[in-house]
């Protein structure tokens, strides 16, 4: 399947989860085999060589990234919602629109200097995003890339990402 027509999946659910809200659900997108398989495709063409290790978010993160992993050959770190690991090595908070979150990467997890790309589903304003990378760079090891399905650029998230290498297969 060609990457615009498995793009073309994503379908606009207005006034979800809020009223005013203009809601990008994937899940059409992940229920096409062939559709899912040709976004994994897609991001994982762009991934720089030194990555060994991808770094997914909860919770659709783990989707896109663990099969990301599978198809590059790497290993595949969550970072999850407190108190979802039985070890955490490091955990983070971070500003939300309305509130704070928290995550926390696994321990043992990644090693210093090793190189990661993080992978999520959508890039909205970025907090999540930017806390994984505060997570990884306070491991030790290096955000090479971040892979994304899909940017919502209105919200402004890439600005938070810094100088990251962004891979974002779909900007509205």
């Amino acid at each position: 399947m060609l990457l615009e027509n498995a793009l073309a999946l994503v379908r606009e659910v207005p006034d979800f989860p809020n009223q005013g809200v203009l809601f990008r659900d994937l899940t059409p997108l992940l229920a096409d085999g062939d559709a899912f398989r040709a976004v994994v495709d897609a991001l994982a063409k762009d991934i720089p060589a030194e990555v060994t290790t991808v770094v997914a978010l909860e919770a659709r993160g783990f989707l896109f990234g663990a099969a990301l992993a599978v198809v590059r050959g790497y290993g595949v770190v969550p970072v999850r919602k407190p108190g979802k690991l039985p070890a955490v090595a490091d955990r983070i908070t971070y500003d939300l629109e309305y509130g704070s979150a928290t995550f926390e990467l696994p321990e043992g997890a990644l090693r210093a200097g090793e190189q990661v790309v993080v992978v999520d589903d959508v890039l909205a304003t970025g907090g999540t995003l930017e806390a994984a990378m505060g997570l990884v760079d306070r491991a030790g090891a290096k955000v090479a890339s971040v892979a994304v399905v899909l940017e919502i650029g209105a919200l402004g998230g890439r600005r938070r990402l810094g100088a990251a290498n962004l891979t974002a297969l779909l900007t509205v």
